[in-house]
């Protein structure tokens, strides 16, 4: 190679013409024949090209490093004019500045920062670490450490929050001053630490704390002072640094000067002989409470100071490990709780002896109200044996020809036998819902299976009376004791037919929440406030001529008793001269009834019951006469029995099957209607027939259902009687 690439351009070009120069000495001078010096001249003119050519570009690269120095020499007064002016920028603000790079470099930081620590200005430069910078901070003699704190670990604790995106904290330095630090980090990854002094702001806080705690202290002091009860605070150490005057009044001190009675130990050794403890506690006990440096319970106990004097005494420990007690006088209160526990005893054994008077005054009254409606009970039992015989017999009678006079006349008596009937019926319900033995069964029903009926029950009556009877009928499902509450509405559409004298009457149910609301209204004379009370009670009906003899006043008092025993809400309105509404509240039941099947009675032809013997065992000499002179009067024929005994053996002389048996359940013998049943079907088989009692329990009614007969109450219905001897009649003329 001629040329060196690494000399620089100029001493390239000096030696390619030193070269160049050579070559052309040695072509001038050589004068060989094979034409050699025309070869070098050739060499040498193409080195003298090359070495212009390497010239034009020495000059092309001298151009662009010149115009490159001036662009850089530019840009340097740029960047020093922008340092100057971030300096400048930097040194205007009050606060402490400082840049550290990603690397945690000291980049540069303005004459504020750290200015506070005279002894580690020198070493806050740029490149310093932040390990180093907060190195230099914990060894400054100007910080304030914390008490038992080494510069080791506080700079531990700083280098951790470190590790936060943003931390500020407050910096304590000697001579009362403070640095607020806030550290942030840049999008580059660098930190940016700011340095604001706190003190004024500090100390101006301080002032007003001290200003506001000596305020406070005042209205304690005041509040105290005001208080009635007796208050000590004491120190940590024991020291009594508050008290009030109540306090001297009742333990007889007279405290003015906390260095008097510094200790708390000195004021229980001064108290020890003055005062008694109670509940447990006693000087030591106090004492080691108090000498506890923290961790004390709350404790409450009395003393006794002086033989009249009970002061209650309360101690709790307070946040700071000092505590406060608290003295109460108590003695009233002690004085009259002493009195209220004689006066109490003394109450208790009065309360006690009329406990016992009334104990005996309320058996006495159950024993008196189980006998009345054990009286009820047997009386109408035995007043409804001859008023069904007498039904019997008017029914009878009324079967055969009579004049028109004696046709009235039975008709008369037939209502009075009625009004009888229903009369002990309505003191018989009366009777149970009083005793609470009603058998109630609540159940689901459709509220039409009521309405229905009792239009067609009462039509006729309100027609008769030229009133206008509405009833809406309703599809809610409702739960209740249909007896019962059949009865209720049955009582009120009664009442409401029986108090119009014109208008009418409108029955029907509103749904209202969970309940069914059955309402009835009238156009009657309505009803006074002060009477709307007495008309609930038995007995008692307001003056109204068109009521005439058929009411007895007992009607509502069933609906009042019935309502109480079946939770069924019973409200009335009424306006004297409008009229009157009794409304009941009956739960919804939570899904509908399917429609009931309607079951039309086939007709039977008058007189199907001929030929029919007819088993009638009844005690009672009177209805059974009655029952057989009707029954015959079917066309049937009727044995007799008035005991079961009676009837077995009867059955057995005879030899006959009988087609039906009507059995009284109450019966002379040992034995029942129903066992007199059991045994007649277990030697002839099954036969048809019904039970007739004047007993309504629940219990005979289960009976009856569990074999399959009908109950027949007395005084017997004798559509009921008549239309179960027809529909066995053609079955019997069969066989």
């Amino acid at each position: 190679m001629l040329v060196d690439p690494s000399l620089p351009v100029e001493d390239q070009n000096k030696r390619l013409l030193r070269i160049t120069q050579s070559l052309m000495r040695k072509i001038e001078q050589n004068t060989d024949a094979d034409g050699l010096a025309y070869v070098q001249f050739e060499r040498a003119a193409l080195l003298e090209a090359q070495v212009r050519e390497r010239t034009r570009d020495l000059e092309r690269t001298l151009d662009l490093l010149q115009e490159s120095n001036a662009r850089l020499a530019e840009a340097n007064a740029e960047t020093e004019a922008a340092r100057s002016n971030l300096g400048e920028a930097l040194e205007t603000v009050r606060e402490g500045f400082a840049l550290f790079d990603a690397r945690d470099r000291l980049v540069l930081a303005n004459s504020r920062f750290c200015r506070d620590f005279l002894d580690i200005g020198d070493g806050i430069a740029p490149g310093l670490s932040f390990a180093g910078y907060v190195e230099l901070v914990s060894s400054s003699r100007f910080l304030a450490l914390p008490e038992g704190e080494a510069p080791d670990s506080w700079a531990a604790r700083r280098l951790a929050r470190h590790e936060d995106s943003r931390a500020e904290f407050n910096v304590e330095l000697i001579l009362d001053r403070w640095l607020k630090v806030s550290e942030h980090r840049t999008a580059s990854g660098g930190t940016v630490i700011l340095q604001t002094d706190m003190t004024d702001i500090i100390r101006a806080e301080r002032q007003e704390r001290d200003r506001l705690r000596d305020r406070q202290a005042r209205m304690v002091r005041a509040t105290l002072d005001h208080l009635n009860q007796g208050v000590a605070i004491f120190a940590r150490d024991g020291h009594l640094v508050g008290w009030n005057r109540k306090m001297n009044t009742l333990l007889g001190l007279s405290l003015a000067d906390p260095g008097r009675h510094a200790l708390f130990s000195d004021l229980l050794d001064q108290l020890e002989d003055q005062i008694s403890f109670h509940d447990g506690i006693t000087a030591e006990t106090l004492r080691s409470w108090a000498g506890r440096g923290s961790g004390r319970r709350p404790i409450a106990f009395e003393v006794r100071r002086a033989p009249d004097r009970i002061l209650s005494v309360f101690a709790q420990e307070m946040p700071d490990g000092g505590f406060v007690i608290s003295f109460t006088d108590v003695t009233a209160e002690r004085q009259a709780a002493q009195a209220l526990f004689e006066m109490n005893e003394l109450l208790e054994r009065r309360v006690e002896e009329r406990t016992l008077e009334l104990g005996d005054a309320l058996s006495a009254a159950e024993r008196a109200n189980a006998s009345k409606s054990r009286f009820v009970a047997a009386a109408s039992h035995d007043l409804l044996q001859p008023l069904s015989a007498a039904k019997l017999f008017v029914s009878s009678l009324a079967d055969r020809p009579q004049d028109d006079a004696a046709r009235d006349m039975i008709a008369k008596a037939e209502t009075a036998l009625s009004s009888v009937e229903d009369i002990i019926d309505a003191l018989l319900n009366i009777s149970r819902l009083d005793s609470g033995k009603a058998d109630l069964r609540v159940e689901p029903m459709r509220l039409s299976a009521v309405l229905g009926p009792l239009l067609d029950e009462l039509g006729p009556v309100a027609e008769a009376k030229g009133i206008e009877l509405r009833v809406v009928d309703s599809s809610l499902t409702v739960d209740s004791d249909p007896g019962y509450l059949r009865r209720i509405i049955q009582n009120l559409m009664s009442n409401a037919i029986r108090y119009t004298e014109a208008g009418r009457v409108v029955v029907g149910a509103r749904r209202t929440g969970r309940f069914a609301r059955i309402e009835v209204w009238d156009t009657g004379p309505g009803i006074a406030k002060d009477d709307r009370d007495t008309i609930f009670k038995e007995f008692r009906r307001l003056g109204n001529k068109e009521a005439g003899p058929t009411g007895m006043g007992l009607g509502l008092a069933i609906v009042e008793r019935a309502c109480h025993s079946l939770d069924h809400p019973l409200s009335l309105w009424s306006e004297p001269g409008i009229g009157s509404c009794f409304s009941v509240g009956v739960p919804i039941h939570a899904k509908d009834l399917p429609e009931p099947k309607i079951h039309r009675p086939t007709e039977r032809p008058h007189g199907s019951c001929e030929g029919l013997i007819v088993l009638l065992v009844e005690n009672d000499l009177q209805f059974a006469r009655a029952a057989s002179i009707t029954i015959e009067d079917w066309g049937a024929h009727v044995i007799h029995a008035a005991s079961g005994k009676e009837a077995l053996d009867l059955l057995e002389e005879i030899q006959i099957t009988p087609d039906a048996l009507i059995l009284d359940f109450q019966l002379s013998d040992d034995m029942t209607g129903i066992e007199v049943h059991d045994c007649i079907c277990d030697i002839y088989g099954d036969i048809p027939a019904r039970i007739v009692s004047a007993d309504r329990s629940r219990t005979l009614r289960q009976a009856c259902v569990d074999r399959g007969i009908d109950l027949i109450a007395k005084p017997i219905d004798l559509e009921k009687l008549h239309g179960f001897l027809n529909r066995i009649g053609p079955a019997a003329t069969a066989a």
